[in-house]
């Protein structure tokens, strides 16, 4: 079955930059390209990345996708198509990307009009919390770029490595390296020991998909900041990081920490759901 890629437009230069992140990646995996839009009326203002445009389709939803579609589809090795949705916006992504069976869901962290409800504080993290696919979350000023390098911080709980098999997947398509980076807030020897047999094992796991690895150990008092100023001093392209994890006293990427990296990172994040990942 060919994989695909479903992408959320609100029609904002946010989601148009996503866009082109999407078919640059599709073109790479060899997947097709949907996008998706939640409509809030039959029409809607013209949004400011169309206003240079000669609206021969409509100032509609589909008008503004047709627009797209023609401006695209050159671009696009694989399908390219659209859907559109209505009800709540976070839900009808979720379900499109369950009935598509997506392999990916690559969208903008802000947006429009179309996407007031799904960025307003915390239910911006709805779509990655519930997606039943990773998802891969884009800054407008982070331009397409192609994927050298990969960040994936790892603590002490198993759901933490569950992402070295996408990640994996991910650098085998770019031939890009993976920075395995060891996230601490604590310098306890147990702590100390079990994270060095974590990265080595996922090094190992790496090294047997021919992925290369560097391997890497980070202290500091807020493991998103540190995080986030590794892969920028490595210039990476993409960190990952799981959604949550089991609840115990040194987990670091439960829930809070994982938002803060989706709402925060300038480089883009590939999150994924223990749970979709564990089936």
């Amino acid at each position: 079955m060919k994989r695909n890629i479903l992408v959320p437009i609100d029609f904002s230069f946010d989601s148009i930059n996503a866009l082109e992140h999407a078919i640059s990646i599709a073109n790479k995996i060899q997947a097709d390209v949907r996008m998706i839009n939640v409509r809030k009326s039959k029409e809607i203002e013209i949004p400011t990345y169309f206003k240079d445009f000669n609206f021969v389709f409509g100032k509609t939803n589909e008008g503004y996708f047709d627009i797209l579609i023609e401006k695209y589809k050159k671009k696009v090795k694989g399908h390219f198509d659209y859907k559109v949705r209505d009800g709540k916006v976070y839900k009808e992504i979720t379900n499109q990307a369950k009935y598509d069976d997506s392999y990916m869901i690559i969208m903008g962290t802000h947006g429009i009009s179309g996407f007031e409800e799904y960025w307003a504080g915390s239910n911006a993290y709805k779509v990655v919390s519930n997606a039943p696919c990773p998802v891969l979350t884009v800054r407008n000023g982070f331009p397409c770029k192609a994927i050298t390098k990969i960040v994936a911080p790892i603590d002490i709980s198993k759901e933490s490595r569950l992402k070295m098999a996408n990640v994996a997947e991910l650098a085998h398509f770019f031939n890009a390296e993976v920075h395995v980076v060891t996230v601490r807030e604590t310098n306890a020897p147990d702590i100390l020991e079990r994270l060095k047999n974590y990265a080595t094992q996922s090094c190992e796991f790496l090294a047997q998909k021919k992925v290369k690895c560097i391997l890497q150990d980070l202290y500091g008092e807020n493991i998103t900041d540190i995080s986030i100023e590794y892969a920028k001093k490595v210039g990476a392209q993409m960190i990952a990081v799981m959604t949550e994890q089991s609840e115990n006293a040194f987990n670091l990427w439960l829930g809070a920490y994982a938002q803060q990296m989706v709402n925060h990172s300038p480089i883009p994040v590939l999150t994924l759901r223990a749970q979709v990942l564990d089936k």
